[in-house]
């Protein structure tokens, strides 16, 4: 049988993932550096990665990644941290992302197909990366 989780520790994690989702890179990366797993989860698969791009912010993102992030992991749903800036159509979100590697066509619906299924064409472009 498993035990309950302290409160405490499921607060702890709330604030992690507020502070991704609200783009408070310096003291997520504090978190970071004190210990909280880069590649955090809630009860949905989101990581913190994905919400922070999710939600457009490409600094964040970049500590996320500097902290060993893994961009390639998909939420519950099949959503990458790509498909989600994708959607958002944050275009320093999306450079941070294929920067480091992120694969386009990984997911469902894939980065590529976001850009695609909604028509946009400046995001497509920036999945190719560097001109």
């Amino acid at each position: 049988m498993s035990q309950p989780i302290d409160p405490e520790v499921i607060e702890l994690a709330g604030r992690v993932f507020d502070l991704a989702r609200g783009g408070h890179t310096e003291e997520l990366s504090a978190y970071l550096d004190a210990g909280v797993p880069a590649n955090l989860t809630n009860d949905k698969g989101d990581t913190l990665l994905i919400l922070a791009a999710y939600h457009g912010h490409p600094a964040t993102v970049a500590a996320l990644l500097a902290h060993g992030a893994d961009h390639g992991r998909a939420n519950d749903r099949g959503q990458t941290a790509l498909a989600a800036a994708v959607f958002k159509q944050s275009a320093a979100t999306v450079q941070a992302l294929v920067a480091a590697g992120a694969d386009p066509d990984a997911g469902g619906p894939s980065a590529r197909d976001m850009a695609t299924f909604f028509e946009l064409p400046a995001m497509a472009a920036l999945l190719e990366g560097p001109a």
